[in-house]
């Protein structure tokens, strides 16, 4: 204290103590937070520090895993970490998401989501979901998409849409569809274009896309949209014919089929089963940005994308804003969709 009090230049008035005592209180209080482990800044700054998990909710060897396993893969390479697939399926893709929903939001575990499905789900299934799409989930980005084709039995006496929708009015009631299931997407887009165009048309709804091609093929059913990858062979054997495809430019795959809006009149009709990679709500910013950062990266290589498409997937990437506002429109639409044609998931 007699250091204190005999300083030249430190004033002896109690005024003067308080003054120094708070500008030590808020330079201590400062470097405390710069330094705190539990600010968001030091949780991102050097993320990530351990491997990853990439929650596919679908069994292997899907649509959902292949495109996961390229994304775990080369975001492996980009972020100098491991990230790790697991397979997380049942309940139509709900089990895996409510798992990441409910996960701690520090961009350890990811969802690679099967977007239009989860969006169908989300409406269809809206009581019985215990997470929500929209508030429990970081948009990352989307990641890529997987067209579908209109195809019809080649018994049925049409080669375009046009008479098709022909066909279809001369006979309400009779031309039959088939879906991989009540709540699928492909199912959606047959519902969507047949309310447009006024047709009345029976729903056939199997347990997943094989039994569904075979009794089409067979011509137990008459035609069906279905995703490009598992009809394209029959496409080009000859046991199916493409009408259309339901996206909004044509494909590489099928470069001389039309897209329904060409084929039809039909404005914005645009159909897509769609993927992106999702982290919990919360999830600090820094780190949903530098993870779109590299799937920008990593979209944009031909290698990859050779890959993706060699699946049936087409890349398409998004922004975080870009990719909650397309979640949003998915959601709305499908909404509009089960609401109009009635859809329930107790169809037999």
């Amino acid at each position: 204290m007699k250091f204190l009090s005999t300083a030249p230049h430190v004033p002896q008035d109690p005024s003067s103590r308080t003054w120094r005592s708070e500008i030590l209180f808020a330079f201590m209080c400062a470097l405390l937070c710069t330094l705190s482990p539990q600010s968001s800044w030091a949780q991102s700054s050097n993320y990530p520090q351990h491997p990853i998990k990439l929650v596919v909710p679908f069994p292997p060897g899907g649509a959902t895993d292949v495109i996961g396993r390229i994304v775990a893969q080369e975001l492996s390479k980009s972020l100098s970490q491991q990230v790790l697939v697991e397979n997380k399926s049942g309940d139509s893709g709900n089990l895996g998401a409510e798992l990441v929903a409910k996960s701690t939001a520090d961009g350890y575990t990811l969802l690679l989501g099967a977007l239009t499905s989860h969006s169908i789900n989300a409406n269809l299934e809206k009581a019985a979901l215990r997470y929500d799409l929209e508030k429990d989930f970081s948009p990352v980005a989307v990641v890529g998409i997987v067209p579908l084709v209109f195809v019809v039995n080649p018994s049925l006496p049409v080669k375009n849409m046009k008479e098709f929708i022909a066909y279809a009015k001369a006979n309400p009631g009779k031309l039959t569809f088939a879906s991989s299931g009540a709540g699928a997407p492909q199912r959606l887009a047959m519902e969507m274009f047949r309310f447009q165009q006024g047709l009345d048309m029976l729903h056939i709804p199997y347990k997943g896309s094989g039994p569904a091609m075979t009794d089409l093929v067979g011509g137990q059913v008459l035609c069906m949209s279905e995703t490009v990858p598992a009809a394209i062979s029959f496409i080009q054997t000859g046991k199916l014919r493409a009408l259309a495809v339901s996206t909004s430019k044509r494909i590489s795959q099928l470069p001389d089929i039309p897209t329904v809006t060409e084929a039809t009149g039909m404005a914005n009709f645009d159909v897509v089963s769609m993927f992106g990679v999702l982290a919990p709500a919360g999830t600090p910013k820094a780190i949903v940005t530098q993870l779109n950062d590299a799937l920008k990266i990593i979209l944009q290589r031909a290698d990859v994308q050779e890959r993706m498409l060699t699946a049936g997937v087409y890349t398409n990437y998004m922004t975080p804003a870009d990719s909650a506002k397309r979640i949003h429109s998915e959601m709305t639409m499908w909404s509009k969709v089960i609401k109009d044609s009635n859809i329930n998931l107790n169809e037999n």
